[in-house]
């Protein structure tokens, strides 16, 4: 929790410093951002971040989370023998320097 409110302190600190430099309002302005980033930053990383582990191992499963099986190597099938293939036709080259 400590370490939430420090981080949170500076970066509210260091938003504030950064926008409205040390004028009028600055601990007030500090003490909303402090809030806010504490906030953001507890509601993620002390809920949302546990709660996804949770249901990640709970809704689909262990198998979902283990790594996939090593892929089955099949047999190589026997060799045929080469079919004979009939010769394709030659074509003419169009020239491509000669458009209409």
């Amino acid at each position: 929790m400590a370490l939430l409110a420090g981080i949170s302190l500076l970066l509210a600190l260091l938003l504030t410093a950064y926008l409205y430099d040390t004028q009028d309002h600055f601990f007030s302005r500090l003490f909303g951002a402090f809030f806010v980033f504490f906030w953001l930053l507890a509601v993620t990383f002390l809920g949302a971040v546990p709660f996804v582990s949770w249901a990640a191992a709970n809704w689909f499963g262990a198998t979902w989370s283990d790594a996939a099986p090593a892929p089955v190597r099949r047999k190589r099938p026997p060799a045929s023998p080469a079919v004979p293939r009939k010769p394709t036709r030659a074509t003419t080259r169009l020239n491509s320097t000669q458009h209409p």
